[in-house]
């Protein structure tokens, strides 16, 4: 599993992008989302997870804010940008084509 692991980890920004497309959020729920997508097979460290938010706000792909759970407590909530929408639509088409590309070269008599 560590190698499907290794190959998603390389997607972290795109997942994220990707979470933050559908609705705004915080780290601890984008990884149960993950977690829960994957059956639980794939969760993001918690050190990879806020160094891949870090990245991102530089970068402008998202904007972060604080907000209330509900539950008195103040959490930090993540915003994809528009300039975020465009950069996670552009890693979905590259991953799309690598996955063609992957498909291609993967691809035996025997497998077929």
């Amino acid at each position: 599993m560590s190698i499907a692991g290794d190959l998603i980890r390389g997607h972290t920004d795109a997942i994220i992008l990707a979470r933050l497309l559908q609705s705004d959020s915080y780290g601890y729920e984008i990884n149960k989302i993950i977690s829960t997508l994957s059956s639980g097979r794939f969760e993001l460290k918690e050190a990879t997870l806020y160094t891949a938010f870090k990245r991102l706000e530089e970068s402008g792909f998202i904007a972060s804010y604080w907000g209330d759970s509900g539950a008195g407590a103040r959490r930090r909530y993540y915003t994809i940008t528009p300039a975020g929408r465009e950069a996670c639509l552009r890693l979905l088409a590259e991953w799309e084509e690598t996955k063609e590309i992957m498909d291609q070269l993967l691809k035996t008599e025997e497998r077929t």
